[in-house]
């Protein structure tokens, strides 16, 4: 009788396991794709489809003339030419495929992916509209997002909604949308305007300023959830009202987060890409386009001293037995709304370059000075992500990374601080210090093997007069040098 009970006991717990895997087996996916919701998948765009026309961005700059100009040279309007996106889109797609291209251009030139322009990496056979990347239509053309309805949740991947018009029985209306409430002779006849609060929000940005995993929905870039978990989402000042104004009204926004007047919006979109703007001039000089290569650098200096206001550096000494053993670097993020850096954070490279002298200049301590060779000295402190593939191993493609081994970025307001220990020799009183926060867009390599892989109707040295990659460019966003006693 006992045997047949204890048989009875394990028969239950079995059939109990057996049940238990069948509910594992029927869970649903935690990211489920709608491929019909989304027909241009992996991209997540949506358009409603009719006969009416994009317009190119020369169309819209003939009415608005200052709007244009400020777009024109911009990195919204580069946001397909951009040489290191094209080599990035053409390992992309020899690596994992043609449709993973569609994420990445949902993005990088939304009328190109939905009129089926666009068909994989490289300029050839694309017309104006195609290679104008994130142009005046795309953004007022936007009648709405689908955040909620994305795999994730979240914006991701250009969940946004185009509408560039209407038809009616007595034909085509181009509606475009913008944040204010319009005046009766909008659109002089050309196209209606209609007020959109959605204009007036992040979410308008966070579509395309999220980029996840094309198929494991991990976030590689979450630009719009450092903004939206972080203090200036609480104070209420958006995207807009630092990468949509001059840098003076980026920095009270910034400061004392103040919402800027309608009169200081400008349509420059600027912000740390300045390697993109710098080669764009190089070519717009190469191409005789001269007032496009002074806007192209009006650009580039801005993005500069942007890196250079986000910032900033202390230095504080550490005594112990009276003697001074550790210097210890606050970094500070005090101007950007987002972590700091953001984006690509796993291929961006912020990190701490420190000098420690004596009395007579001898060097008693150095650290992340790059190696000849221009590459991150692998002791360096860098504010940066390290991505891993599902195998756990380390990955940098975006491709391949579906999670991060390490995240060192400095989140809004915030800060982080570095210890360097140090040893003075006898006799020293005082030591001179120098702390260097600096930035590039990429490793040198990673940068080599980006443009070394761009598709073959891309002549670099024809349109930038580049034979070889030369050594990035480095800014220093703060230099501070102080005197520190070596006994307290």
């Amino acid at each position: 009788m006992r045997q047949r009970s204890a048989l009875f006991t394990i028969l239950a717990v079995v059939a109990a396991l057996l049940a238990a895997a069948g509910a594992v087996q029927a869970r649903s996916p935690v990211f489920d794709v709608d491929k019909e919701f989304y027909p241009y998948y992996p991209s997540l765009i949506k358009w409603n489809k009719s006969t009416v026309p994009f317009n190119a961005p020369e169309v819209c700059g003939s009415c608005h003339e200052q709007q244009f100009n400020e777009w024109n040279g911009s990195v919204h309007s580069l946001a397909f030419r951009d040489p290191i996106y094209q080599g990035e889109l053409n390992k992309a797609v020899k690596a994992v495929g043609h449709s993973i291209s569609r994420q990445c251009e949902g993005c990088h030139s939304p009328v190109g992916v939905v009129t089926g322009e666009i068909k994989g990496p490289g300029f050839q056979g694309l017309s104006s509209m195609a290679m104008a990347g994130v142009s005046c239509d795309v953004c007022h053309s936007i009648s709405g997002v689908t955040h909620w309805q994305t795999p994730s949740h979240e914006p991701e991947n250009g969940s946004f909604i185009l509408t560039p018009g209407v038809e009616t029985a007595n034909g085509q209306v181009l509606v475009k949308r913008g944040p204010f409430k319009p005046s009766p002779e909008c659109g002089g006849g050309f196209h209606q305007c209609e007020e959109s609060d959605l204009h007036l929000r992040a979410d308008l940005c966070a579509s395309c300023h999220q980029v996840y995993h094309y198929d494991a929905h991990f976030p590689i870039e979450a630009t719009y959830l450092e903004w939206k978990h972080g203090p200036y989402a609480q104070k209420s000042i958006l995207c807009q009202d630092c990468h949509m104004v001059d840098l003076d009204t980026f920095k009270r926004s910034a400061d004392q987060f103040v919402i800027p007047d309608r009169k200081e919006y400008r349509h420059y979109f600027n912000g740390a890409n300045f390697l993109l703007t710098y080669l764009a001039a190089g070519a717009a000089k190469k191409a005789g386009d001269e007032e496009l290569a002074r806007n192209l650098m009006r650009q580039y200096e801005m993005a500069i001293q942007r890196l250079k206001m986000a910032a900033d550096l202390e230095v504080t000494p550490v005594y112990r037995s009276g003697r001074l053993a550790e210097l210890k670097v606050r970094v500070k993020n005090i101007r950007a709304g987002h972590n700091l850096p953001t984006s690509l954070t796993n291929v961006r490279q912020m990190w701490l370059e420190i000098t420690a002298r004596d009395e007579q200049g001898t060097v008693l301590m150095t650290s992340g000075t790059l190696n000849p060779d221009g590459s991150l000295p692998a002791e360096a402190r860098a504010f940066t992500s390290d991505g891993m593939g599902s195998d756990f191993h380390f990955a940098i493609d975006p491709w391949v990374v579906t999670a991060f081994s390490k995240h060192e970025t400095i989140p809004p307001k915030g800060w982080k601080d570095v210890h360097y220990g140090i040893q003075v020799p006898e006799g020293v009183g005082r030591i001179t210090v120098e702390a260097k926060l600096r930035f590039r867009q990429a490793d040198q390599k990673v940068a080599e093997a980006l443009l070394g892989a761009v598709p073959k109707d891309i002549d670099l040295e024809q349109i930038y007069g580049i034979k070889s990659v030369p050594p990035l460019p480095v800014v220093d966003m703060v230099v501070k040098q102080e005197t520190v006693k070596t006994a307290p």
